[in-house]
């Protein structure tokens, strides 16, 4: 039950930090892509 309960609250912030990797990549590459064709990201 330890174990369980254990891993249960520690996936979260391996599923939060996941995700914030996923949008930031998606950003950089969105502002990269952007700072090459001469544009602005807003």
């Amino acid at each position: 039950m330890t174990v369980a309960l254990s891993v249960y609250v520690l996936m979260w912030p391996v599923a939060v930090a996941v995700i914030l990797f996923v949008i930031s990549r998606g950003f950089f590459r969105e502002w990269l892509e952007a700072r090459r064709n001469g544009q602005e990201m807003i």
